[in-house]
């Protein structure tokens, strides 16, 4: 999507643009004063972004076009693996920043006006933190889900499951201990052949492994032990 001809054509349309100063802390500056806590912690530099963006948006009354915007970064990353490239290049020009920053913002069309997301981009690009972006909008979602009371149910099988089956799963799962009172659950159904078979189901910080790679591997070391 972000090819070098494109950053190049950019750049040639603006060549004096520059990237306004706009450090992680000033996100929300114009906002009116008021404590922000998360409903959950999440940890690495990412994690500290995306808390910072998390309590802008909530002092600036952004948080849904924020989340949807950061949604729709999240989907870029996921599917252009050139992006992924260009936004960990090391040697990007300010000129470079900006036009990356630009287009991102193109890509997340009416949301590109939210105040929050742009000084966010700003910010990551300034820093040369463009690298880490797919992961802070991984771990904003995370701050959202929670906000929203979801309980994250990731079901990873060796192929596609059908809607019908995800739904038992659901049904399953959503009457457990493991989903506590009130709580809505999120439904991802990801794809790994190396599993062979069965399941592996991960609700929030659990994990049950049911699938025949876990059962082999655990015969395997039996056989060994036993031999």
């Amino acid at each position: 999507m972000l090819s070098r001809q494109a950053i190049r054509s950019i750049r040639a349309a603006a060549p004096q643009r520059t990237l306004a100063r706009a450090p992680v802390r000033s996100f929300a500056a114009a906002a009116a004063p008021q404590e922000v806590k998360p409903p959950v912690a999440v940890y690495g530099l990412d994690g500290t972004y995306a808390t910072a963006l998390y309590t802008a948006a909530v002092k600036s009354s952004s948080l849904d076009p924020t989340a949807r915007a950061l949604s729709t970064l999240k989907d870029l990353c996921t599917k252009d693996a050139k992006l992924t490239t260009i936004l960990s290049t090391p040697t990007l020009s300010d000129a470079d920043k900006s036009a990356i920053v630009a287009e991102l913002q193109k890509n997340i069309g009416a949301t590109s006006t939210n105040e929050t997301v742009k000084n966010f981009l700003a910010t990551l690009a300034e820093n040369n933190r463009l690298g880490i972006l797919e992961g802070v909008c991984e771990k904003f979602g995370q701050i959202m889900s929670a906000s929203r009371g979801e309980v994250e149910l990731v079901v990873t099988s060796a192929q596609p499951l059908d809607n019908k089956t995800l739904s038992r799963l659901e049904s399953a799962v959503s009457k457990s201990a493991y989903v506590g009172q009130g709580k809505k659950l999120k439904v991802t159904n990801q794809v790994n052949p190396d599993i062979i078979g069965g399941l592996v189901v991960e609700i929030g910080d659990r994990t049950i492994d049911l699938s025949v790679s876990s059962k082999l591997a655990k015969m395997n070391k039996l056989l060994t032990d036993t031999l």
